[in-house]
């Protein structure tokens, strides 16, 4: 959920705060980071700094900040995005402050610099944190990318004079894979020869907040001879914000959706949002037949133009399923991988930067475990020191000694449930108080074809509970979601739910209060 706590002489700053869906949850709440922690360490940051506006990077900030009523610094499209969600949410708007790439902005003891970087929104940054004598960069997403569509690549000779670097904490999402990402502009060409090739409706779906994405899709219509539509709340209001900036200047006219049924098949181009196969989504309502102004039929196209997101690949093949029975043609990352690009550094982006830069030390954040570890091996090779591979809660400590784990502080789940932020309600079928001691269970799963199975460490923290042997307790739990049949994360818990209390009612001397989350992680190559 990126939200980080950089620290110095009892002065603190945040950096990012988003949030996650709980696909595990009974109608998919939202989930955003538990600041419990911050508040028993009398920690209130007086700045936020928002690197880029992914909502895992900004989704949270209408729901916590208020609990800091502090400034609030993001570049003018992040800032429109909070901007909008502050509406929403009936706050003013005054403390979001507007910097532009390249800028920088103290708040002492903290000197900040946005860098800007590329990755699939425009406006992301890194961020140069100076301190005292220490400098650290804090990368958020990024890539190399010599063709953005939007922006400008990254300009090295701004990185490699900031070279050397106390600490980087950095990137870790691509760390396993070798080689280069895509670049946009090479998708963009793969858009305009598809729909080049396409005959009939064409529609195309990606994320909302990948506008080169969108300009992309919008030049290649234009070039075919085809018109354009929005369809999707997100996709409307992205658009929207980015044209008000200029982003998007050459964008074509606009088709109101109401209007498409006037148009021939092969006159018309959609960019849906619903990519992930989320069911009200307007990808969705088209495959159910259920779009007021619309009908795919037989002949017709349908473009996926964005990677799946783990956790998420049962819904999308059920969408595709339904595309198909209608007679539709898929093109997506299977057949036609040249129709997305990552946003995220592979290995060899990894090593030039940190050529660039060279850092003292890294502390590998995003992705799981495995990412984290692939993206210490590099740092191994690069001769930069990567003691640690941090989980949600560690407080990390950098002085002259080093870094180090000062503490580990369990991070239980918040959720957002009727407009305000609760804990987790745990599993309430057990009558347990806290004097039986916490368990907090998060349970990294990866859908197959025939079930689900854990992947990577299982993360299991006991506050005064009874003890517990985790070795069989991992085992059973393999068992049983080889046993298991659910389509969806939801389904997986409310099948694991009753067999888990179950088990623990056997297996410890006093039932504890058990927190589970069930995370949607990625399998391993």
């Amino acid at each position: 959920m990126n939200l980080t706590l950089y620290g110095y002489d009892d002065h603190w700053i945040a950096v990012d705060c988003g949030m996650m869906i709980r696909q595990d949850l009974p109608n998919s709440p939202l989930q955003v980071p538990n600041l419990g922690t911050a508040e028993a360490l009398n920690i209130t940051p007086q700045a936020l700094f928002i690197t880029h506006g992914h909502e895992d990077h900004i989704g949270a900030v209408a729901w916590l900040w208020p609990k800091w009523n502090c400034p609030i610094y993001a570049t003018p499209l992040a800032a429109g995005l909070l901007r909008a969600k502050f509406a929403e949410h009936q706050l003013s708007s005054a403390a979001i402050k507007i910097i532009e790439p390249g800028e920088a902005m103290e708040t002492a003891p903290f000197s900040v610099r946005y860098l800007p970087v590329t990755h699939s929104i425009p406006e992301s940054c890194a961020l140069v944190i100076v301190m005292g004598d220490y400098r650290i960069m804090h990368t958020g997403d990024w890539k190399l990318d010599p063709e953005p569509l939007i922006g400008t690549p990254i300009n090295a000779a701004h990185f490699r004079a900031l070279a050397p670097i106390d600490l980087v904490v950095g990137d870790s999402t691509n760390a396993p894979l070798p080689g280069h990402s895509s670049s946009e502009g090479d998708v963009a060409k793969a858009l305009a020869k598809s729909l080049k090739e396409c005959k009939g409706r064409v529609v195309v779906s990606c994320f909302a907040s990948n506008l080169a994405r969108v300009l992309a899709i919008g030049r290649a219509a234009h070039q075919c001879g085809r018109r354009v539509s929005l369809m999707g709340r997100s996709m409307e209001r992205m658009v929207s914000i980015a044209r008000g900036l200029g982003y998007m200047d050459d964008f074509p006219a606009l088709v109101p959706p109401h209007d498409l049924g006037y148009l021939p098949p092969d006159e018309v181009v959609i960019i849906a949002t619903g990519s992930q196969g989320e069911p009200r989504a307007a990808l969705q309502r088209l495959a159910q037949g259920r779009h007021p102004f619309i009908d795919l039929e037989p002949g017709d196209n349908v473009i996926f133009s964005a990677k799946a997101i783990p956790g998420n690949e049962r819904p999308i093949e059920q969408l595709k399923k339904r595309l198909v029975q209608l007679g539709v043609t898929i093109f997506d990352e299977v057949n036609h991988p040249e129709l997305h690009a990552t946003g995220h550094p592979a290995q060899e982006e990894l090593i030039t930067f940190y050529q660039w830069i060279r850092p003292k030390y890294l502390i590998p954040v995003h992705g799981e475990a495995r990412h984290q570890q692939a993206h210490q091996a590099i740092a191994d090779s690069l001769g930069i020191s990567a003691p640690l591979a941090p989980v949600n809660g560690d407080m990390i400590v950098m002085d002259h000694l080093g870094l180090r784990c000062e503490a580990r502080h369990p991070q239980p789940p918040c959720i957002v449930n009727q407009n305000s932020v609760v804990p987790h309600p745990g599993l309430e079928a057990t009558k347990t108080t806290t004097r039986r001691g916490s368990l907090f269970l998060a349970l990294p799963v990866a859908a197959s074809d025939t079930g689900w199975w854990r992947i990577g460490r299982l993360m299991l923290d006991s506050n005064s509970a009874s003890p517990l042997d985790e070795d069989s307790f991992s085992e059973w739990l393999d068992n049983q979601l080889e046993e298991i049949k659910a389509d969806t994360l939801a389904d997986l818990r409310l099948a694991l739910q009753p067999r888990l209390i179950h088990w623990l009612a056997d297996h410890m001397q006093h039932m504890p209060e058990v927190h589970l989350q069930i995370m949607a992680a990625e399998a391993p190559l």
